[in-house]
C-alpha cells in the first residue's frame, strides 16, 4: 500500500528486519528526510558519522549501507533511481528558517515534524541526529564549501532500503525551500515484504 506524506510534514512507523522501505518522489525534486531507531533499544539510532566512515564516501546510492551509532547495519540501499542523496546536513528546523529564511515563517521543519512523529513512540527529540536526506543534492567545492542544489529526482523516482533490524522509522516531506527548488510536494512510501 502506498502511503502519502503531505508537503512539509512527517510520519513515523515500524518496519521489521527483512522488509523493504520504498521511498518515492511522486512529483520530482522533493527531499525526504529519513531517521530511525532500533525498535527494541532507543539508544541505538542512525549515525551519519559511522555511515560516512564505513562507506568511505560522502556519496550514497545502490549498494551503500546505513549504520547505527553501535556500528550495526540498519539499512542496505538495494535499488536507487537517483544516486544522489545527502548525509551531511542536519534536518531543517525553526532555527534553520530563522538562519536561512528570516523573512519566512519559522515552521517546525523536518526536525520538528520528526520530533512530533517519534513522540508517539516515546522517543525524545534530543535523540534525533543528522538525517539521511533522500534525494537531496549537495555539492562540495574544492575548498569544502557546501552548496545545496535542486534535487535530481524526477517524478516517480524512488530508492529502496532493506531493513536489517526491527526499527521505528521517521520520514518527512522536507520543508526547506532551497532543498526542494522552492516548491513543497508530497513524498510517498511503501513498506514491502521482501520477495523470496
Amino acid at each position: 500500500m502506498i502511503n502519502v506524506i503531505p508537503p512539509r510534514s512527517g510520519v513515523a512507523f515500524t518496519i521489521k528486519a527483512g522488509q523493504l522501505l520504498k521511498v518515492i518522489d511522486p512529483q520530482g525534486k522533493q527531499v525526504a528526510d529519513l531517521y530511525c531507531f532500533n525498535q527494541h533499544d532507543f539508544s541505538e539510532y542512525l549515525s551519519s558519522g559511522r555511515s560516512l566512515d564505513y562507506n568511505e564516501s560522502v556519496e550514497f546510492g545502490c549498494g551503500s549501507k546505513l549504520y547505527s551509532n553501535y556500528s550495526n547495519i540498519m539499512f542496505n540501499m538495494i535499488e536507487d533511481k537517483v544516486q544522489s542523496h545527502d548525509f551531511l546536513l542536519t534536518p531543517c528546523s525553526k532555527d534553520t528558517f530563522r538562519h536561512f529564511y528570516p523573512d519566512e515563517e519559522a515552521v517546525p521543519g523536518c526536525y520538528g515534524n520528526l520530533a512530533s512523529a517519534f513522540s508517539e513512540y516515546g522517543i525524545p527529540e534530543h535523540l534525533i541526529g543528522t538525517t539521511f536526506n533522500t534525494f537531496m543534492h549537495v555539492e562540495l567545492d574544492a575548498k569544502g564549501r557546501i552548496k545545496v542544489l535542486p534535487p535530481r529526482s524526477k517524478a516517480g523516482d524512488y530508492t529502496v532500503f532493506e531493513a536489517k533490524m526491527d526499527m521505528i522509522v521517521g520520514l518527512t516531506a522536507c520543508s526547506a525551500g532551497q532543498s526542494n527548488n522552492f516548491a513543497y510536494k508530497p513524498i510517498n512510501y511503501e513498506v514491502l515484504d521482501k520477495k523470496r
